[in-house]
């Protein structure tokens, strides 16, 4: 009877790499289980991101490599999702009912942060996560419009807000408590503070991933959701010309400061395909975002196209995800999501949870 040893099955399993974050499934300890009982093999995966439209082909990537095992007569593979709460920074606790704050940012105003922001929620809710979007953009916000909502939160006991929910995402607003056309005249304490009540004084329902869209630049709003909001990860988002670049650079430069992991870059409004013709033309320029992940060794999660329909799906109400799920722009949108979340997977682990609060009184 052939016995065969855990050691090998190991060694294969560190040649399958993980599609979404680049890493063998040994190292990224992905690898909960493997059962030997002689020729019988049974491994458990457990991812920690949603992988709904992946997690088949990963499958079957692991059983082809399995199946090199000399004297294999049974092999199954089960894969799991396990989300977890990722580290903030120092002397901040994750905020109760969220597992992971994801902030975007960008900079410069213009380079589609909202629209990529609304997206990547909604393919990361695609994917299986519970997902929610708070829109820190106290002065212009914009997700009410992209999301299709209106009208003030709902409440259940007169001190905290329901958030509002559209095709499964939970989201906040300044937006949905003020008149459409009324001016947000206000100073910057005025301003971070109100942010802070928003994301506090809502009712998050169990949230995997909570995304924040910041304004652009870099001043007290985003100095206080980088110094006391308890945030897991940054995005930034950037278009390719240098204009852009320049100013998402200091955007990187801040979270780097305050000890706050940048997951990654995107680019937005990568490539113009005419709408007419189908010629495609770099019209802010090429390579703009790869040269500044490279500079800056961290990740670029993707391109996105100058595309009319994103914009117009966005303007309506019915983002891109939702609207044409199964075009090519939401799969670069689910793409960049999963990627987003694997890149956090990796990330260190929050265990405060485990540990229970322990308090001394006098008697």
């Amino acid at each position: 009877m052939v016995q065969i040893e855990k050691f090998d099955v190991e060694n294969i399993l560190k040649t399958v790499i993980d599609p979404n974050h680049g890493v063998d499934l040994i190292t990224s300890k992905s690898v909960k289980a493997i059962n030997i009982d002689g020729s019988v093999v049974s491994i458990i995966i457990e991812l920690g991101y949603p992988a709904k439209s992946t997690r088949e082909q990963l499958k079957a990537s692991i059983i082809q490599a399995l199946l090199q095992l000399e004297g294999l007569t049974e092999l199954s593979v089960d894969i799991c999702v396990r989300i977890l709460s990722h580290a903030v920074q120092k002397a901040l606790k994750p905020q109760p009912n969220i597992r992971n704050i994801i902030a975007v940012a960008s900079g410069k105003g213009g380079v589609g942060k909202s629209t990529t922001t609304v997206n990547l929620a909604l393919a990361l809710a695609s994917e299986g996560a519970r997902v929610g979007i708070l829109d820190a953009d106290i002065y212009g916000p914009s997700i009410p419009t992209m999301m299709g909502l209106e009208g003030r939160p709902d409440t259940s006991d007169n001190k905290t807000l329901l958030p509002k929910v559209a095709y499964g995402l939970q989201t906040m607003s300044i937006g949905y408590l003020v008149e459409p056309d009324q001016a947000m005249i206000w100073r910057g304490p005025i301003a971070t503070n109100t942010l802070q009540q928003l994301l506090r004084d809502t009712k998050w329902d169990n949230l995997d991933y909570l995304f924040i869209d910041l304004p652009p630049g870099t001043g007290d709003i985003q100095l206080t959701l980088a110094q006391q909001i308890p945030v897991s990860g940054a995005i930034i988002v950037t278009t390719p010309q240098d204009i852009a670049l320049i100013d998402a650079q200091r955007g990187l430069a801040m979270f780097e400061k305050v000890n706050v992991p940048v997951l990654g870059i995107v680019e937005n409004m990568s490539i113009h395909i005419c709408s007419a013709c189908g010629h495609a033309e770099a019209i802010f320029g090429e390579g703009g975002g790869v040269a500044m992940s490279q500079k800056n060794k961290v990740d670029f999660l993707g391109a996105l196209p100058l595309d009319i329909t994103i914009r117009q799906n966005a303007d309506s109400g019915k983002p891109t995800v939702v609207s044409d799920p199964e075009g090519r722009a939401s799969e670069l949108y689910k793409e960049i999501a999963r990627k987003t979340a694997a890149k956090l997977a990796l990330t260190t682990k929050d265990y405060s949870s485990r540990f229970p609060n322990i308090t001394v009184q006098n008697t």
